[in-house]
């Protein structure tokens, strides 16, 4: 399989917020501003990449050899839990005003169905190493773009004339809406 192709596949075809409705409580949540979005988009890709890792390697290392398979959700929960304390400390330390920016976001990261469906799918899909590591990086970088690009939607919508009944949350739906529709465009492209 071509590795580009995969790149273009997994952020722009197969986009975890516009495809698969995965990871929206973040991506509405944390989206209100760009500096927000970008640092809740890094961090989820640095849990998605490192959870494909180590999930791969205890579906292949450990659940499958024992015949455990039916273990697969609790484990890559607590291999995700895990991961996402790791930087929940990390950005505490060493970035405070980020890790109070993301407030309750960045534990529930824990919770992201994106996370967790990026695990689950590499299984699915009987992904080798590598290419489990590439899709959740990818799958990842396509939740950081998407997420990002919501924010800056959201921000240009702060000062836009808006009907006070579609202000706020329902402005934002429609938005995300129809970025859905423009990323149902790049379909054909893979």
């Amino acid at each position: 399989m071509n590795i580009w192709l995969f790149l273009i596949s997994c952020v722009l075809t197969n986009n975890f917020i516009f495809s698969k409705f995965l990871g929206c409580c973040p991506f509405l949540g944390v989206s209100s501003k760009v500096e927000t979005a970008a640092s809740m988009g890094i961090a989820v890709t640095f849990v998605m990449t490192l959870a494909s890792l180590f999930a791969y390697m205890v579906n292949a290392w450990i659940l499958v050899p024992l015949h455990l398979e039916y273990m697969q959700t609790i484990a890559f929960i607590l291999v995700i839990a895990s991961l996402v304390q790791f930087v929940e400390m990390f950005l505490k330390k060493s970035m405070p005003a980020i890790y109070s920016a993301l407030g309750i976001y960045l534990p529930l990261i824990t919770t992201n169905c994106a996370v967790l469906g990026v695990a689950t799918l590499n299984v699915t899909n009987q992904y080798n190493m590598l290419y489990s590591v590439l899709n959740g990086t990818f799958s990842a970088l396509g939740f950081l773009l998407a997420i990002v690009l919501m924010a800056g939607v959201r921000e240009r919508l702060e000062s836009s004339k808006i009907p006070a009944c579609m202000k706020g949350f329902p402005i934002s739906l429609v938005s995300a809406g129809l970025m859905a529709i423009a990323f149902m465009g790049f379909s054909g492209l893979v």
